[in-house]
């Protein structure tokens, strides 16, 4: 089951100035499967329909101890520093979702240092000079390392992960880097005759989708080739599930004595992951139309849709085009054997159980959206770890008797205390009465609206 949140391409950039044709001119010609092999990454960028492409680049301004994200809400690639002034270009930041980085950073113990300049390093302004020269157009985060451990890096990479999918976002992550810089005796950083064994290392670990080998390469290893790329790559890795890499190298040279790498780390969403992710409102739209035409129940196959044989439990949403409320019902903990299951049974119950609204009838069907949350593990937490717009809240009585619950991202809850008052007056728990907080995020799955909807 996937999630309409989530990073649906990673890939590895090179970024020397070089293979600008303004700055490289009549040396493009030794870069040249490089600047094609970027146009390559940005068609599958543009394939994977990424709303917002997260970069992290080893040249932003370093901190010993935080990670760095560029805050500004407009950014500019600008090479005037390589005789190239003419070249420069802009992008709009994802606020929202570097907001969410930054919270979802903070819950795995690192912080992000928002960097107020508004000129990007190279390192993110060449990788990103070639998706827009290439078609690509969107939104963007851009970070930058520290001096962390290797560990950290591929924490703070999951954190990522974690806070896309609290979004609506499609992601493609983009780790900007270059491999080893000593391999040839003309090489900016001298020549080391192993200085290959890096390069070949990767680049043999990527054709193998073999990540791990990359996560464990060794560090003598690695200080020798004097690569600037490393740290990229283990954010990108830990910003993915490694058990479902697709990699491939798209093209690799070194003309300079300079190994610069395109490659895919992550597979691009497939047709079946967008099949799963309309596929879950799809299912609760034929539950109510076919009880309240037929007074029958759906039949779910758990054969036909794998991703919903679990048991899990959900909330279901039905809404009219003009976004007004038309029933909600859920479970806190799952009622039957299968996801698909609940999904059936709790749109039948929002229909038509809803005690706040009179049942559906037959003449509103074409006018209602559907929406499906589904309810991660809850943890118990103090009022000062929520944040309604991140997780919804499940208020418990003292001894357990009434329970209430709250999904996140409701309109008009901006706090914590809103949050549990609401769900304590659900359950009936009245204002002084000892309660539990237990904190959840859930995948949410909205119904796009048809055309003229």
């Amino acid at each position: 089951m996937s999630n309409p949140g989530s990073i649906v391409f990673s890939g590895i950039a090179p970024h020397p100035p070089i293979m600008l044709p303004e700055v490289g001119q009549e040396s493009v010609k030794d870069v040249q499967q490089s600047i094609e092999g970027m146009a390559e990454l940005t068609r599958r960028v543009m394939e994977s329909r990424a709303d917002t492409v997260v970069l992290i680049s080893p040249h932003a301004p370093l901190e010993a101890d935080t990670f760095v994200a560029y805050a500004e809400p407009t950014l500019f690639g600008d090479f005037t520093r390589f005789r190239a002034p003419q070249s420069t270009f802009s992008v709009s930041v994802d606020l929202e979702l570097l907001h969410e980085i930054s919270k979802s950073a903070v819950e795995h113990e690192y912080e992000i240092t928002e960097l107020q300049a508004r000129n990007l390093d190279h390192g993110s302004a060449v990788p990103l000079y070639f998706l827009l020269d290439n078609g690509w157009s969107g939104k963007v985060v851009a970070l930058g390392y520290s001096f962390l451990s290797n560990r950290d890096h591929l924490s703070f990479g999951a954190s990522i992960r974690e806070a896309v999918a609290q979004t609506q976002r499609r992601v493609a992550f983009i780790a900007s880097g270059d491999l080893s810089h000593r391999l040839k005796p003309e090489a900016p950083a001298g020549y080391n005759p192993d200085a290959h064994r890096f390069d070949e290392e990767v680049v043999d670990a990527l054709r193998h989708n073999s990540l791990n080998r990359i996560v464990d390469i060794d560090d003598h290893l690695r200080r020798l080739a004097g690569e600037c790329g490393y740290r990229s790559l283990l954010v990108a890795i830990g910003a993915n599930e490694r058990e479902q890499s697709e990699c491939e190298v798209i093209s690799y040279e070194a003309p300079f004595g300079v190994g610069y790498l395109v490659a895919q780390i992550s597979r691009v969403a497939n047709g079946d992951e967008d099949q799963s992710a309309s596929q879950i409102p799809a299912l609760a739209r034929k539950a109510v139309e076919t009880f309240v035409t037929t007074g029958e129940v759906a039949k779910f196959g758990p054969a036909e849709s794998p991703g919903l044989a679990q048991p899990s439990p959900c909330f279901v949403s039905l809404k009219t085009r003009d976004g007004e409320l038309r029933g909600c019902i859920g479970t806190i903990e799952p009622a039957k054997e299968s996801l698909g299951e609940e999904i059936v049974s709790n749109a039948i119950g929002a229909a038509t159980h809803d005690p706040r609204f009179l049942p559906v009838e037959k003449d509103e069907l074409a006018n209602l959206i559907y929406s499906v949350d589904v309810l991660l593990p809850a943890e118990q937490v103090d009022i000062n770890q929520l944040d309604p717009k991140i997780y919804g809240v499940i208020v418990e009585s003292d001894k357990g008797e009434k329970r209430g619950l709250l999904l996140p991202a409701i309109e008009g809850v901006e706090t914590a205390e809103q949050q549990i008052g609401i769900a304590s007056r659900k359950a009936g728990i009245t204002s002084g009465e000892p309660i539990r907080i237990f904190r959840f995020r859930v995948q949410r799955f909205p119904e796009a609206p048809t055309p003229g909807g």
